[in-house]
């Protein structure tokens, strides 16, 4: 699995997951489990620096 999520991109990433997964604490139904979701796939991609959706785009946020 190559990287392609540069270090501002992985720092944004997850910054938003935090706070998605505090937000989901919060919230109840479809809400907290889309919160939940989402954060997570955040905090997976920053820990990996490796986004699927630019790999299939083509495109990456690498330093070079």
């Amino acid at each position: 699995m190559n990287q392609n999520v540069g270090n501002l991109d992985r720092l944004v990433r997850a910054t938003v997951g935090i706070g998605l997964l505090i937000v989901a604490t919060r919230r109840h139904g479809l809400g907290k489990l889309a919160a939940l979701g989402l954060g997570a796939a955040l905090l997976t991609t920053s820990a990996t620096a490796h986004c699927p959706a630019y790999s299939a785009l083509g495109t990456d946020t690498l330093d070079h």
